[in-house]
């Protein structure tokens, strides 16, 4: 199940035509299935009937990619064995080498703009339109501001993330690439892959930045 959050993530926002019985009551199911060699003709007859294409939400999003179904494959996602290792630093060289760094040079936008990406968790579900913009839902993982009470704690608290960790280049193109594609530096991150997925654009990657880089943010304060 390591990777089954980011793959949920973009099916939750993918159709109304999820069955009843429930995604999360689910999860154990859909990762043993997922995790097979040969595809299970029950499992994908059951995955084909429960969702349906709907607006801009299409059927690819329950198909899983490379990195996808290695995480969800136990044999490799939790191998120490050297063909698991291959196949680890593989994917995450290839996740590296997709990310493109700011066309304009700039890593740092506007904070206030990336605090409101940062609480947003709206689009890309089959009622919005392709233009329609989308936010990070970054609260729902990681405690960013002190005044927001309300957070999830799966990834690590950001508070401070510039404050405590410095203002380099280094740390800037780290922070970047991170939330473009975790997958760079965690094969089975459960970090959403925003830029691959085109979840948030440029822009928005670098007001986010400037929320957790920028020293007058209220996170480095």
């Amino acid at each position: 199940m390591n990777n089954l959050i980011e793959k949920t993530t973009l099916v939750r926002r993918a159709s109304k035509g999820l069955l009843n019985v429930g995604i999360c009551v689910n999860l154990g199911f859909v990762a043993a299935a997922m995790a097979q060699q040969k595809p299970d003709p029950a499992f994908q007859k059951m995955m084909q009937s429960g969702f349906r294409a709907e607006g801009i939400a299409g059927l690819d999003r329950i198909q899983q990619d490379e990195t996808q179904a290695f995480c969800s494959d136990p044999v490799f996602a939790n191998g120490t064995s050297k063909a698991a290792s291959a196949k680890r630093e593989a994917i995450q060289k290839r996740n590296l080498a997709e990310i493109q760094q700011p066309s304009d040079g700039k890593y740092v936008g506007d904070w206030k703009k990336g605090e409101a990406i940062a609480q947003s968790g709206r689009g890309a579900t089959w009622t919005d339109t392709a233009t329609t913009p989308v936010g990070g839902g970054c609260y729902n993982c990681h405690e960013i501001d002190k005044k927001e009470i309300s957070y999830g704690n799966i990834g690590p608290s950001l508070w401070n993330y510039g404050k405590s960790r410095g203002y380099s280049n280094e740390m800037m193109v780290y922070t970047w690439n991170r939330i473009n594609n975790s997958k760079a530096y965690n094969a089975c991150s459960n970090m959403p892959r925003f830029a691959h997925f085109k979840l948030l654009n440029e822009k928005q990657i670098q007001d986010l930045m400037a929320l957790l880089l920028d020293p007058q943010s209220p996170v480095n304060q």
